[in-house]
């Protein structure tokens, strides 16, 4: 087990990130809200879970220990692996998806692509009583589900070179053009919303 890994990051892409650890570069499978952390050239130390399959080994890496925990628990759920789990964590923060699961929460579960009213309530009925309390404070404001378009069109900038900053302010700058189309199941066009917050960084 490889319990994190901590080098120069190397490159960062759309859905992963490449770290030097003597020599080798490792890549890390990431979450869109842990790429918005690194940055080619500095150190970094990822918490990281390593998923075996007879044909490949494939290393998960994490912005905290508090993501790696629930990525790992998440997947002792039926149907969940860990290319599910990692989509939960793209949508929901660690202690949104502890709330979603101990109010019950159906829909916000829904909210991630790839699982159906069936498989959110399986979630809930076999992770309710070993997924915890959230860890956040109330104070403040807890975390909330975010919209998917919002962490798809942050990858999508900090992929192109945009700071997690200069993402966050063009994301805020479109969030009122995130109307959601009819016939679109309910889904923003994130292709739009992308061009939209390009547009918006090439003005500033």
């Amino acid at each position: 087990m490889i319990a994190f890994v901590r080098g120069e990051v190397a490159a960062v892409t759309l859905t992963s990130a490449v770290l030097e650890v003597g020599g080798v570069g490792l890549e890390l499978i990431c979450t869109p809200q842990t790429l918005a952390t690194l940055r080619p050239g500095q150190t970094a130390t990822l918490p990281t879970s390593m998923v075996v399959r007879e044909d490949s080994l494939t290393l998960f890496g994490f912005v905290d220990e508090d993501e790696k925990q629930v990525f790992e628990l998440v997947q002792t759920a039926s149907g969940v692996g860990p290319k599910l789990a990692q989509a939960m964590l793209a949508v929901l923060t660690p202690d949104a998806v502890r709330r979603a699961v101990a109010a019950d929460d159906v829909r916000t579960l829904t909210g991630v692509p790839g699982i159906g009213q069936k498989g959110a309530q399986r979630i809930i009925l076999e992770l309710k009583d070993r997924i915890g309390v959230p860890v956040a404070s109330s104070a403040g404001g807890l975390p909330h589900l975010a919209e998917p378009w919002r962490a798809q069109v942050q990858q999508g900038l900090v992929g192109l070179g945009w700071s997690a900053k200069d993402a966050d302010r063009a994301i805020e700058a479109v969030a009122d053009q995130a109307e959601v189309p009819a016939g679109s199941n309910g889904e923003a066009d994130v292709a739009a919303l992308l061009r939209a917050a390009l547009r918006t960084l090439s003005r500033a």
